[in-house]
């Protein structure tokens, strides 16, 4: 049995305080709730041994698994849609998850339920660090027009599609940079441990070495000797890229630059475009007010400069200008989206406007990877057979030389 120290209303509004033994928190929120028509507030006092602070730390820190959110939001959906009570709900799907972190936060969550707190506001008290932007507002407004299942439904179908369309965008890239990483290595040790082998071979010839021999002889000494030292820049320069992207001015600078890249700015355009539509989407049929959906759909955008720009249309709507007026002075927009939603305001459509032009988007990011993808692995195949050529050539040509002198 563990202890409570809660405090409650009484039927003539007298505030009452007590403790109460009970198996757990749900069962002693509905035994007082059988005294007193409100709850408060309750807080286990804990018994028996407890294992010391350190021991609970949570090594890592806090990170949102995607998939086990976003099943989380298909159980609410399914659950609630079957005329399940909330409280009875998040207490069934926090049992069942296995994420630790999502369990801790249905626990916490299951207990302001209990008290009288809606899910929203618990939510965003104890997950809005980690949570998506859009979840909590897309729960309140479900709360608001009484359709918390339609909120999770709305939610899970949003978030399913970004997840996987941003694994796709991943796992489309992990190759070529795998065998990017596998070619830099390989060459490394060639530098490092097979080259020198030749060299002191090469050293006994009377005759002076090619030059494409000379110039891998030199690179290999360079590397050996200061292999300790290149790793160490290397690390800088990645730590101090990390840094500086953390930095209003150095996001804004390289989120510039990506845009410029040759494929790379195309596609994240077409990223930017996607997110813009998608959580427009989903905010605009949540119920949202457009000020709000604005300034949340500001908060997804990855890129910083569209992050920005989306962020200053919230001031221009509030002093009554329309949203494609606001999106062209933002001058980064697609004319594409900027029109269909131009369209949708014309004809009061916005949202379905909006869920067709979500889908042109996540087509056209889809092909622009695949041609990305089709185009970086034969140029990494050319490199890595320039380089490869380039060591193979030299050694041969130093070899006969070397049979030229005997």
């Amino acid at each position: 049995m563990n202890s409570y120290k809660y405090t409650a209303v009484s039927a003539s509004g007298e505030q009452i305080k007590g403790m109460i033994e009970a198996v757990d928190q749900l069962e002693a929120t509905a035994r007082i709730r059988q005294q007193y028509d409100v709850v408060l507030s309750i807080e286990e006092t804990g018994s028996g041994l407890s294992m010391p602070g350190f021991l609970n730390i949570d090594i890592g820190g806090k990170k949102l698994d995607n998939k086990a959110f976003t099943l989380m939001c298909s159980q609410f959906a399914t659950i609630l849609t079957a005329g399940i009570p909330i409280a009875r709900a998040v207490k069934l799907i926090g049992d069942k998850t296995t994420d630790k972190y999502l369990k801790k936060l249905l626990e916490q969550v299951s207990q302001d339920v209990e008290a009288g707190r809606t899910v929203s506001a618990s939510f965003a008290d104890h997950g809005s660090d980690i949570l998506p932007a859009t979840f909590c507002e897309t729960l309140k407004a479900g709360e608001e027009a009484g359709d918390l299942a339609g909120a999770f439904e709305s939610f899970f179908k949003h978030f399913d599609k970004q997840t996987k369309m941003g694994a796709k965008v991943r796992n489309a890239m992990m190759y070529p940079m795998f065998v990017l990483a596998i070619a830099i290595g390989v060459v490394i040790i060639l530098m490092v441990k097979v080259v020198p082998t030749f060299t002191a071979i090469f050293a006994d010839i009377g005759s002076e070495l090619p030059l494409p021999t000379r110039i891998l002889i030199g690179t290999s000494s360079f590397i050996s000797r200061n292999i300790l030292f290149i790793v160490l820049i290397i690390a800088l320069l990645i730590f101090g890229y990390i840094m500086y992207k953390r930095t209003p001015r150095g996001a804004m600078n390289l989120a510039k630059l990506q845009l410029r890249l040759p494929v790379f700015g195309n596609m994240a355009e077409l990223n930017a475009a996607s997110l813009f539509a998608n959580t427009m989407a989903t905010m605009i049929g949540s119920g949202i007010p457009m000020t709000k959906a604005v300034t949340i759909t500001s908060q997804v955008m990855t890129n910083a400069l569209y992050k920005e720009k989306v962020h200053e249309m919230v001031g221009r709507i509030e002093e009554g200008r329309t949203v494609v007026q606001c999106m062209r002075d933002t001058e980064i927009m697609p004319d594409i989206l900027t029109d269909m939603v131009g369209v949708g305001e014309e004809t009061g459509e916005l949202k379905h406007t909006l869920d067709v032009v979500s889908r042109y988007y996540d087509n056209e990011l889809d092909q622009a990877v695949t041609r990305a993808i089709g185009m970086l692995e034969p140029a990494l195949l050319i490199f890595i057979a320039l380089i490869a050529g380039f060591i193979v050539i030299s050694i041969y040509m130093a070899m006969f030389t070397m049979y030229e002198g005997l």
